[in-house]
């Protein structure tokens, strides 16, 4: 937890136990608004087969994380660090240019 906490240039308990909230909720959010968007869209399991809805949910997962943890983690006042993370992420992703 030091290790992480040195790494990520955090102060205090509190910003670390918010950061890791932070990160909680946005998993679990960007989950949950995937599959009605997908819905949405038309696609189901049912209708294109689970090999191709699995890696489309997760490719409609990755932009709609990125864009909550900015917006819950500036609503946690955490901006700066979140806003950090999402760069250093694109960057090792290679997708570095969008920024």
């Amino acid at each position: 937890m030091n290790k992480l906490r040195e790494r990520w240039n955090i102060k205090s308990n509190f910003q670390f136990f918010i950061i890791l909230l932070v990160f909680a909720i946005t998993g679990s959010t960007s989950a949950l608004i995937a599959k009605p968007l997908l819905t949405l869209l038309g696609i189901t399991k049912g209708t294109v087969g689970l090999w191709f809805y699995y890696p489309l949910y997760l490719i409609i997962i990755l932009p709609i994380y990125k864009i909550l943890l900015l917006v819950i983690g500036t609503l946690a006042g955490q901006r700066l660090f979140f806003w950090n993370f999402i760069k250093r992420m694109l960057s090792r992703m290679g997708l570095g240019f969008f920024i």
